[in-house]
Formats: C-alpha cells, sequence, structure tokens
C-alpha cells in the first residue's frame, strides 16, 4: 500500500465462485469401457451438467459474468481514487502538521472502510443474485425431468454424480435439456440490492423464445 493509514486488502476485488462458469480442468483420455446392457426401468440424471448446457443456463452464466464485471469495475475505479489519496497525502506528510495529518488520514480510513464495507455488500448481492437465477431455473428444470422421466418410463433415477459409472443409455439428461430448453430460453435480471427495501425487488423474467 502507498500509505501506512490506508487499510491492507487482497488485490481482487470481488471473487466469486460461479457454479455456473466453472472451468472444467482438461484430463486425460479415459480408456474406453464396455457397459453391461442397460437395466430396464433405471435412469440417471445430472442437474449439473442439464443446467451448465441448458440455454437458459448459459444465459445465467452470461448475465452473471456481466454483472460480476460491473461491480469489479465500480470498485475498482472507488479503489483507485483511494490509492491517489493515499499518495497524495504521503507526499505532503514531510510538511503538514501532525494533527492536519492524522485528521486526514483518520477521513481517509473511514472512506477506505466504507469501500471495504461496500464490496462485502456487492459479494453478498452477486451470490444473492445467482441464488435468485438459479432457483428460476431449477423452478423449470423440475417438470422436465419428469416429463422426461415418463416418457422414458422410468422407475427409477439416480443422481448421475452419485454413480460412479453406468451405461450412457440409461443417462436421460440430453433429453431433459431438450425438454429444458423449449420451456425456456434466458432470464433476463439485474443484481439484488440488499441495501434498499425488497418490496420493489424486479422480478425474473423468463424469455421463452
Amino acid at each position: 500500500m502507498t500509505s501506512k493509514f490506508l487499510f491492507a486488502a487482497a488485490s481482487g476485488v470481488v471473487a466469486i465462485a460461479m457454479s455456473t462458469s466453472a472451468v472444467a480442468q482438461t484430463a486425460p483420455a479415459a480408456p474406453a469401457i464396455s457397459h453391461g446392457a442397460p437395466i430396464t426401468g433405471v435412469c440417471i440424471f445430472s442437474s449439473q451438467r442439464a443446467v451448465g448446457s441448458s440455454a437458459v443456463g448459459k444465459a445465467v452464466d452470461a448475465r452473471l459474468k456481466t454483472i460480476i464485471a460491473q461491480v469489479n469495475a465500480e470498485l475498482t475505479g472507488e479503489r483507485t481514487t483511494l490509492d491517489n489519496e493515499a499518495k497524495a497525502l504521503d507526499a505532503k506528510k514531510a510538511t503538514m502538521d501532525q494533527g492536519a495529518l492524522e485528521q486526514q488520514a483518520a477521513g481517509l480510513q473511514v472512506k477506505a472502510n466504507a469501500w471495504q464495507r461496500k464490496g462485502q455488500l456487492r459479494q453478498k448481492e452477486v451470490e444473492a443474485t445467482e441464488q435468485k437465477a438459479l432457483s428460476r431455473v431449477y423452478q423449470e428444470l423440475d417438470p422436465a425431468i419428469k416429463q422426461v422421466y415418463q416418457q422414458r418410463t422410468c422407475g427409477i433415477l439416480l443422481d448421475r454424480e452419485s454413480v460412479l459409472l453406468a451405461n450412457p443409455a440409461m443417462d436421460i439428461t440430453d433429453a431433459v435439456v431438450v425438454a429444458l430448453d423449449a420451456r425456456i430460453k434466458t432470464l433476463t435480471f439485474d443484481r439484488e440490492r440488499l441495501d434498499q427495501p425488497t418490496a420493489g425487488a424486479q422480478a425474473l423474467t423468463p424469455t421463452r423464445k
């Protein structure tokens, strides 16, 4: 930091792990596996893959990235202003009265503390935005799952993430994605505002075409 009076903060302004935008690590190709015959009535499904590969899941991911970029731009701009004020104070401290120096330093610290609180608030807002958007996606995903479950005459549906190996013929994920895309393709939403009354909060608007 340029001033001993300015708080120490991590260089990253907002670091939010997004379930819908995690980048998969490149892994070596696995050897081919021979599966037994599909078990009649047993189906498997990956909700994570369904959301990630669906049109609405990709739209939500893109919108969240835009919101995060906007938040980072806001906080970075304010951080730059604080850094410049700290540099200016450092440049004057040799000629300033000690009392005046401490007074300005205290004022700068107040601004820095407020910036930290805003950063924490913005992170919570982005997290709340993601949760709300994904909740809306899962509302549409549930009937799509049930639709394919009945079409494939499944007797039991297993979570793919809990199954080590299975015949791909029993996986209904791709079919569910098709059904989900037919129900909803995108969502229109803005960042949640946790510092304002929620009565006028904007509802998520689905677009089906």
